[in-house]
């Protein structure tokens, strides 16, 4: 066995062997080690010593050079099945080493044995111990759940939901996230084992799963949802990785809908008939149908289902045959029948006595809310791996999809009435109103009741003032004088942006590090030299918001870099094909230096980053600035020089230099009651 080898320094200690020498650049600086075997055998007889600081300080070298592949595979090999010698211990950088020499994936975690699997879990149980020892037992958990049906249904068996529970209320926002991370885990798994279950809110997806998974008590799952309330509403900023995990649960609970959206409604079931029957019956107050003649009584239901606004009135359920969104359209509208009578009643009612061409047929309406609900939702769409954009809403109301249905339909309804609307004019409508649930959203309520006074306060004639404005912002000074005007300050505004990018790179971003397995805490660096020669890059740690470019020792030259890929073309991307989503398409971009096999890898933080660094790095390369941010921002700098220089500025003098800014003065116990009318 080769005694010594030849390791790069880098941020990360990396051995040198067959695989990867070719990947070594010039100019790298190589230390001479000891060979990955040696090293192996060296850190195993640490951790078998009975010495406990000779023990501790095993582990903690180990965990420091198992991020290295090739030590890995060494260890792996050599010692993996014996390493379970240290399952009892409380030493947190076993735990740590550990997860680096799983996260190679060189080892199945199916070859755990129960008894790791349950020493973790009793770390999980306990009462608070050592938080950065429960803070990797969940995110070993977490891994586990996510790898194997067959662990999934072990650690279930072993973590106690309510230690979970303890854990979502410490004030430890890690440990806090790593539960929910655990929880989330647990739930997708047991909720893609059964699709059979509907679910229509938080709370009884909750109650549904969780009595799979551990128990059967509403008083649990009630404590989670109101844990979760907590989170969202307290003082303090809710995280990147727990706003993650609840859109997840939000995600993951309204998919659940989607079957029902999927499927179109069998006019041989006697049940949906039925259901059918139900709304025109609840709408209006009719003879008793035993009574009448048959052709009598189809004749009346005819009538009846047209005045509900049905197209098919002989046979409404063809109106329901379209998905999406097919019998959740039904469903919406048979809540809203049984759930407010009152206020269905009235709507149909009111619709039917007007003029034909004036009514608002109350089912094309609903059929088509629910579409817009379903689009808006975004249900039936998978849970992305960057995504964040949680409904806080979503956390305070039971049957979210059903209620907010409740409460568009008589939106719908007033809308229809403020634009003195036509048939001709249902689709202008029907987008007023999705315009008025997409604003109101955005604006986060935090209640059904919040979000039900917003939207009816945004009605139409505030839509079209919002529409003007931002129609204002788009369309002004068309004169060509003025578009003469703005051609020769382009190149101008153009250069600050371009310097505003390049400064922008020089501070640098904090870049994640996402796997398709799961999502990682581990964090990387980049940033530009301020004399834009260098792009240096490497490994931080999370409380580390803005380390100095020293720390930084990856470097890449720019004037190597040969070529900037965004999107499909990155080779991340290439990799992971079929299991990257939209947003990692959207968020990707790479760079390639030397020659084409070397490449730097990017997955942005935001849309914003994103443009921001492919605009730098674009400049850089020489290339023109193709983002929309870029031309958002060119825009905005425009209209605001031409406004300045449309500015009516005759008789007015100019002074030559500044005005000089006036002392503060001694106190500021003065003000002035604008209430007050001047004599």
């Amino acid at each position: 066995m080769c005694v010594w080898c030849v390791c790069v320094c880098v941020c990360v200690c990396v051995c040198v062997c067959l695989s990867n020498r070719l990947d070594i650049k010039n100019g790298c600086i190589l230390r001479l080690t000891k060979a990955p075997g040696r090293c192996a055998e060296d850190l195993y007889k640490g951790i078998q010593s009975s010495d406990a600081g000779v023990r501790c300080d095993s582990l903690k070298e180990l965990a420091s050079v198992s991020t290295d592949v090739t030590f890995a595979q060494e260890f792996i090999i050599l010692y993996y099945l014996s390493l379970h010698v240290c399952v009892g211990t409380k030493y947190l950088f076993f735990y740590l080493c550990f997860m680096e020499l799983m996260d190679h994936g060189i080892v199945s975690w199916e070859n755990l044995s129960s008894v790791f699997i349950k020493k973790i879990a009793s770390f999980v149980n306990a009462k608070p111990t050592d938080a950065s020892i429960q803070q990797v037992s969940l995110d070993i958990l977490e891994s586990m759940v996510l790898s194997s049906s067959n662990l999934f249904l072990q650690v279930k068996l072993e973590v106690t939901m309510e230690r979970l529970i303890a854990h979502l209320q410490v004030t430890n926002q890690q440990i806090q996230t790593k539960a929910m991370a655990l929880l989330m885990a647990l739930l997708q798994t047991a909720a893609d084992s059964d699709r059979q279950v509907l679910p229509r809110s938080v709370f009884y997806f909750l109650t549904h799963i969780l009595s799979e998974i551990m128990m059967k008590e509403d008083r649990i799952v009630r404590e989670i949802v109101y844990l979760l309330q907590n989170i969202i509403h307290s003082s303090g900023s809710v995280q990147d990785e727990m706003a993650h995990y609840l859109y997840v649960l939000q995600s993951v609970t309204l998919n659940h809908l989607e079957p029902r959206m999927r499927t179109p409604l069998d006019c041989y079931s006697q049940e949906q008939r039925d259901i059918l029957h139900g709304l025109r019956q609840a709408a209006f107050e009719t003879e008793s149908d035993n009574s009448l003649s048959h052709e009598r009584r189809r004749s009346l239901c005819a009538k009846e289902f047209k005045k509900l606004g049905f197209s098919n009135n002989s046979n409404p359920g063809q109106d329901l045959v379209r998905t999406p969104p097919g019998l959740l359209a039904l469903d919406t509208m048979y809540y809203f029948a049984a759930r407010y009578p009152d206020a269905y009643s009235r709507f149909v009612l009111e619709n039917s006595s007007r003029e034909d061409k004036h009514e608002c047929p109350f089912a094309r309406s609903s059929i088509q809310l629910t579409l817009i609900l379903c689009e808006i939702l975004r249900i039936g769409e998978p849970p992305s791996e960057t995504r964040s954009d949680y409904h806080p809403i979503f956390f305070s109301q039971d049957r979210l999809m059903e209620e907010l249905f409740c409460v568009c339909i008589q939106l719908l309804n007033k809308t229809w009435k403020e634009m003195r609307a036509t048939q001709e004019d249902f689709d202008k409508v029907m987008q007023v109103v999705r315009e008025q649930i997409t604003r109101t959203l955005s604006s986060k309520p935090t209640s059904l009741e919040l979000f039900k006074n917003k939207v009816n306060a945004l009605n139409y004639s505030e839509i079209l003032k919002l529409r003007q404005t931002e129609r204002l912002h788009q369309e002004e000074t068309l004169a060509p004088p003025v578009l003469e005007l703005k051609e020769r300050l382009k190149p101008e505004l153009l250069e600050l942006i371009r310097q505003q990018r390049l400064n922008r790179l020089c501070q640098g971003t904090m870049f994640k590090k996402i796997s398709s397995r799961r999502r990682q805490d581990k964090l990387w660096y980049c940033r530009l030299s301020p004399n834009h020669k260098m792009l240096h890059y490497g490994d931080v740690e999370e409380d580390l918001d803005n380390p100095p470019i020293e720390t930084l020792q990856e470097k890449i030259p720019v004037a190597d870099i040969k070529g900037l890929l965004m999107g499909k073309d990155c080779p991340h991307m290439k990799e992971n094909k079929g299991k990257q989503n939209k947003e990692a398409l959207d968020l990707a971009f790479s760079i390639t230096y030397d020659v084409e096999e070397y490449s730097l890898n990017f997955i942005a933080p935001s849309r914003t980053d994103f443009c921001l660094w492919t605009d730098g790095l674009s400049v850089l390369l020489g290339r023109e600035m193709s983002s929309e941010s870029m031309r958002s921002e060119l825009e905005i700098l425009l209209s605001m020089e031409i406004k300045l220089r449309l500015l009516d500025l005759e008789n007015v003098p100019i002074p030559d230099s500044a005005p000089v800014v006036p002392k503060p003065p001694s106190n500021y116990n003065f003000c002035y009651d604008f209430s007050q009318t001047e004599q």
